[in-house]
């Protein structure tokens, strides 16, 4: 074995010890989020959940709110890719909206039955709507509607505006749906439906 093999080995060492902390790190945010609430928490709170030394926390993130934001964005990550494949698959923008708002609900749902929500139940929820990945899926949300209403839909419609009233409406319901523990996807997902597609529908 050469010396620079020895050095590789090391160095993918290191580098998957690192990942390993990362991942320790979220994963007990995302618990310490869960368990106090957001504003409750610590960064003390946060290593505590860990085997780690208090000073390693500052090897990967600043602050809880960095972590918040990491956490997110995971979060959006992955409900991205659901959204694409949904935007791929809807024909008309009825069914686009049909089909986004009923995957959107039906991860939130998922996401509180996995522990993955990172907030009490009891407790309002904290957004982040800056950051990379949720400016990305606005971006996707706006370009589908925007290519939707250029079939003749509405004209004249703003796609900007729709977008950004269409995720306030499903965030806004997303999270009374999970206050009120009932996890009703079809409810939610039916009733921000007809009110997008109805007032889309006043301005045709």
């Amino acid at each position: 074995m050469t010396v620079a093999d020895i050095l590789e080995i090391a160095e993918s060492k290191r580098e998957r010890s690192k990942a390993a902390n990362r991942h320790a790190i979220l994963t007990a945010a995302r618990r310490v989020f869960a368990d106090l609430g957001y504003d409750a928490t610590t960064v003390r709170d946060i290593i505590r959940g860990t085997d780690l030394a208090s000073g390693t926390f500052y090897n990967y993130f600043k602050s809880k709110e960095e972590v918040f934001e990491a956490l997110q964005d995971d979060s959006a990550h992955r409900f991205r890719a659901l959204l694409q494949e949904q935007c791929a698959r809807a024909r008309t923008f009825e069914e686009f909206v049909r089909r986004t708002l009923d995957t959107y609900f039906r991860f939130l749902a998922d996401e509180l039955a996995s522990g993955r929500i990172l907030q009490r139940p009891d407790a309002p929820f904290t957004h982040r709507v800056d950051t990379p990945e949720m400016k990305a899926i606005f971006r996707e949300v706006r370009s589908e509607i925007e290519r939707t209403l250029g079939r003749g839909i509405a004209p004249g419609l703003d796609p900007d505006y729709l977008a950004a009233a269409s995720i306030g409406i499903a965030r806004e319901v997303g999270e009374r749906m999970l206050l009120r523990r009932d996890n009703d996807v079809d409810h939610a997902s039916a009733f921000c439906a007809d009110l997008i597609i109805k007032g889309v529908g006043a301005h045709a």
